[in-house]
């Protein structure tokens, strides 16, 4: 779209969205055709230059919304209405669609966007739109679980979707989740290969994730994909973990320092996520809310995508009786 096309898609959707007029107004008062004037304001809805959100006083989502930014002032909630008595299955659906849509608006050419690979963003690749975006690079956050999932296409599959749908390049992280030594990621991590990844990593404008917890009804794929060992698993326990980003793991308070495994992952540290303009984690199911509710109180995003049954549960005290806050 062009300087031109926009300012024009912009005057149209104010003269129809500010001002009232009909199509054929417009088109009489622009001297353009009805079908342009059509096309103009579907592609201003298409781009992001109009957002159409319906606020009803009555409904849930945006009631949620408000009560989530009031508890966490630092956080951009969107919850997604769901039918009642759905499946997670249906809630997830319908977040992976709300995720793509937003990603597909705060999206700009030239941009980095991180992608921490798992089931949450698989649904969410397969719900984009096409559209053709400049110099976009779409690298992965974490390394695949292990050669088998990487030759399968699990991991790959997703990123290569998101960086085909906006003809853009993927850049691949073919490197374990977890090392079996730290001192063979120090080593690697030396590799001009892997800081090429590396250093688009830090450089993201846009990180997109979800958070994992083997408590969720889908536990994420790296509890089940076997990286991670009995020995691996009660370790995590015996140090307060209750999930993970990009298998980077962190305590109920949101705090990440300390934990051993981390030094063995792959993926990013945490704090990354409070560099960026547009950290946006997707989540949905119940099972996901103690960790939702964990990295909200450690500020490891600023965007939130949820639907409302998670939302009303991630608001609702938990079982010592109090809801947690992120600090002041």
């Amino acid at each position: 779209m062009t300087d031109d096309q926009a300012a024009l898609a912009v005057q149209v959707a104010r003269l129809y969205y500010h001002q009232g007029l009909t199509t054929g107004a417009i088109a009489r008062e622009l001297q353009l055709s009805r079908p342009k004037v059509s096309r103009l304001l579907t592609l201003a809805r298409r781009t992001g230059l109009v957002e159409i959100r319906i606020h009803d006083p009555q409904a849930h989502p945006q009631s949620l919304e408000a009560q989530l930014r009031e508890r966490y002032p630092f956080l951009r909630p969107q919850v997604v209405s769901v039918p009642a008595g759905s499946s997670e299955d249906a809630w997830m659906e319908r977040v992976a669609i709300a995720a793509a849509s937003l990603l597909d608006s705060v999206l700009r050419p030239g941009q980095t966007v991180g992608l921490a690979w798992g089931n949450t963003l698989d649904a969410v690749s397969r719900a984009l739109k096409p559209r053709r975006m400049d110099n976009l690079d779409f690298v992965q956050l974490n390394g695949s679980a292990n050669a088998l999932d990487f030759m399968s296409g699990f991991v790959t599959d997703a990123i290569t979707r998101f960086a085909g749908n906006y003809a853009g390049r993927a850049h691949l992280f073919p490197v374990p989740t977890f090392f079996d030594d730290p001192e063979t990621k120090r080593a690697m991590w030396r590799e001009r290969s892997v800081r090429h990844v590396l250093d688009r990593q830090a450089r993201a404008d846009v990180l997109l994730y979800s958070v994992g917890s083997p408590a969720a009804r889908h536990p994420s794929h790296v509890y089940v994909s076997g990286a991670l060992d009995a020995a691996d698993l009660t370790q995590l326990a015996a140090e307060g973990v209750v999930g993970d980003i990009a298998t980077v793991f962190y305590r109920a308070d949101g705090s990440h320092s300390g934990i051993s495994l981390n030094a063995r992952a792959s993926g990013p540290s945490l704090d990354l996520m409070a560099q960026v303009p547009h950290a946006i984690c997707v989540v949905s199911g119940l099972g996901k809310v103690q960790a939702l509710r964990a990295a909200l109180a450690g500020r490891l995003m600023n965007t939130l995508v949820t639907d409302e049954v998670t939302a009303r549960a991630l608001l609702t005290p938990d079982e010592e009786g109090q809801s947690h806050a992120a600090p002041p």
